[in-house]
């Protein structure tokens, strides 16, 4: 399996993306990284670590797509990124996926225009795990549609419904719309509408979810439009962070609650480590005709080598083609005889 890195993406770009790169070809027998940017950058990198031979290969590109670039226009003016070039391996057959930390805005743009959607998918959507109190569940759309149309995010439960059953490996997995209340009337008239459109899914909807609740583990798979999901996803680690910044303050006020820390910190560490998004490696872009996975900007080795394992659990899945078969089977007629 063959999976292209941007090694240039991100803000610790290159170092720690090489690095994680490396650990994840030592660690992952039937994966060959094809780490895409500038050659002799890459290889000066590559001559400090532990490389298995055959397994790691460069792919020169001249260019780098910034954080502060404009999306659009730097998929247009820096074809020759390592963004576009990795995204343009997986196009020609060379690689079977692709992962990067880097600008968000233009890897989606990038994705879209380069690789093209599913056929019959209307919107891709970037989802993510969720560290519920159970086991992990996903929540999307996260960040790739602002905007959406009910039909829209009963695609994205379609996905996750897909995507959940098997890379989670849940049976059955229970979809929730993302809501104000539980109750079927509330909301507004997005989320009403795909209310109604959602019960008649071939997929096991469970109703509304509030907020509060998305993290008890009462449901695996959350949707939602991409302004809300970002805004979910961005206060659950700030929640995260500031929770264990108090709780450390706390702990270290005396000797008696240091020694108190000293006899928690296993069970600190264990929920420190769930909430902690490297753990869980990347996004992936469900929809896109390729398998595009986005790792958090501030990557490190660990993150990047988990996200390039979590690429490699979707291709084996076969995730995209169960996807063109479920979007394909839900089509009404006519939709299908137009797309023909």
């Amino acid at each position: 399996m063959r999976i292209a890195v941007d090694a240039f993406g991100g803000d610790h770009a290159p170092l720690e993306i090489v690095k994680g790169a490396v650990d994840a070809a030592n660690q992952m027998s039937d994966v060959e990284v094809i780490l895409v940017g500038c050659e002799h950058i890459i290889n000066e990198i590559l001559a400090t670590q532990a490389v298995p031979e055959g397994r790691v290969t460069v792919q020169h590109a001249e260019t780098v797509i910034e954080t502060g670039d404009v999306p659009v226009e730097a998929i247009r003016t820096k074809k020759d990124s390592s963004l576009m070039v990795a995204l343009s391996l997986v196009k020609n057959g060379e690689a079977d996926a692709v992962v990067s930390a880097g600008n968000t805005g233009a890897y989606l743009a990038g994705a879209f225009r380069t690789l093209g959607r599913i056929k019959g998918v209307k919107r891709p959507a970037l989802t993510t795990i969720l560290p519920t109190v159970g086991e992990p569940g996903l929540i999307l759309d996260i960040g790739a549609n602002a905007d959406c149309r009910p039909e829209h995010l009963v695609q994205f439960a379609q996905m996750g419904s897909v995507y959940a059953s098997h890379v989670l490996h849940i049976e059955k997995p229970r979809v929730a719309l993302l809501n104000i209340g539980v109750e079927e009337a509330k909301g507004n008239a997005l989320t009403k509408e795909t209310y109604q459109q959602l019960k008649n899914e071939p997929i096991h909807f469970v109703g509304n979810i509030e907020p509060r609740e998305i993290l008890s583990g009462k449901v695996d798979v959350v949707i939602c439009d991409g302004f809300t999901g970002n805004v979910v996803i961005k206060l659950i680690e700030g929640t995260a962070s500031s929770l264990f910044s108090m709780m450390k303050k706390v702990f270290y006020k005396n000797i008696g609650t240091k020694l108190a820390a000293a006899v928690l910190k296993p069970g600190i560490k264990t929920v420190k480590a769930k909430m902690d998004y490297s753990e869980y490696g990347g996004a992936p872009l469900l929809g896109i005709d390729g398998v595009v996975f986005k790792a958090h900007g501030s990557s490190d080795a660990v993150t990047i080598k988990n996200c390039i394992g979590a690429a490699r659990a979707y291709v084996a899945a076969g995730i995209n083609d169960k996807i063109k078969s479920l979007i394909e089977a839900s089509q009404p007629t006519e939709e299908k005889e137009e797309q023909e």
